[in-house]
């Protein structure tokens, strides 16, 4: 079993026992409620057990066998890439690769590319990178008690990252967004 399988099956544990049900409870109980899209589910499980985004959303992935990472299983990361960076988002790729320069640089670190997304891990997510739309590219960032900047867009407690960065040029790949995703690398372990 990979490090991620292990994390993806910690998790799935620490869940089952946060709600006291089992993954075969829980399953009954989203097949019961008649929704069937992703996001209702989530929001679902959120509500009625008190989960965070980030343990609902993979309980609903866990249902229903359909992970980001499982999307991208058997491809080549850059075979995935260019899925993701494809069509109108083509012109985010230099980007991406722009930030991956510098990031490459930190340490040792995973890649593990999703299906709209790369996720960049130590021993716990510090980033994550890609097309948010066709035309907004984002840069999540798990870290703690940034100081406040415009750029630095805070999220809800329970949220996948912390911090949600909008990268629109080229330009904005600066030494303060590096600076925090650095800062996140540092904290991940």
């Amino acid at each position: 079993m990979s490090s991620l399988d292990q994390a993806v099956q910690t998790q799935l544990n620490n869940i089952q026992k946060k709600t006291g049900k089992s993954l075969a409870e829980l399953t009954t109980i989203a097949q019961k409620s008649g929704l069937t899209k992703h996001g209702e589910l989530r929001d679902m499980f959120k509500e009625k057990f008190g989960l965070g985004h980030g343990d609902a959303n993979s309980l609903v992935h866990a249902i229903r066998a359909s992970d980001g990472t499982r999307a991208a299983e058997g491809k080549n990361e850059n075979a995935v890439l260019d899925e993701i960076y494809s069509g109108a988002k083509a012109g985010m790729r230099p980007i991406h690769d722009a930030l991956m320069e510098h990031i490459m640089k930190f340490g040792e670190f995973e890649i593990v590319p999703k299906k709209g997304y790369v996720s960049l891990r130590c021993k716990k997510q510090f980033a994550m990178i890609g097309p948010k739309t066709n035309t907004r590219f984002e840069v999540g960032i798990n870290a703690k008690d940034l100081k406040k900047n415009s750029r630095l867009l805070e999220q809800p407690k329970g949220s996948m990252c912390n911090y949600i960065v909008q990268v629109n040029d080229m330009k904005e790949v600066d030494a303060e967004l590096i600076t925090w995703i650095r800062s996140a690398f540092e904290g991940a372990g």
